[in-house]
């Protein structure tokens, strides 16, 4: 895993991988190599899979469908909810993570690694990215969303 910020509450630690974007929500967001290229591998922070408990379904849009930033990119099961993940940029899913179909609970072991949701081709990554949060801001938003669960 890369570097990482981390915070614990209560007997849960939270980790903030320090090399990808973030979206309020929950999801995070990698550029892919080449650095100006327009793909982003997208997937679930260690806080939103830890918050909802283990997953048993997870379902993602099919290769080639294109989704406004915003729309339904996905939708997951865990224990606690069902939840829909809005898509964090505009653009097409050019891939789905296979592993979700047999072992959705790669989520859980491995949210930043072999746990990730899709591969996109962005349509306006330029003018989206700004509305992404670097991995401090997710950090301290994060720590707030946890503070008020245990309330």
């Amino acid at each position: 895993m890369p570097t990482s910020l981390e915070v614990s509450f209560d007997k849960f630690t939270f980790k903030v991988a320090s090399d990808r974007l973030y979206t309020r929500d929950g999801l995070w967001v990698l550029q892919l190599p080449p650095a100006d290229g327009k793909r982003v591998r997208v997937g679930l922070t260690d806080y939103l899979q830890q918050h909802h408990g283990d997953l048993a379904f997870a379902t993602v849009k099919r290769a080639g469908t294109r989704v406004g930033a915003g729309e339904e990119l996905a939708e997951i099961e865990t224990v606690k909810v069902n939840l829909s993940l809005p898509a964090p940029l505009s653009g097409t899913v050019m891939e789905v993570n296979p592993a979700l179909a047999l072992t959705p609970e790669v989520i859980n072991r491995d949210p930043y690694g072999e746990g990730w949701l899709a591969v996109m081709e962005t349509t306006n990554l330029d003018a989206e990215l700004g509305a992404l949060l670097d991995p401090a801001a997710y950090f301290a938003a994060m720590q707030q969303q946890a503070e008020e669960a245990l309330k």
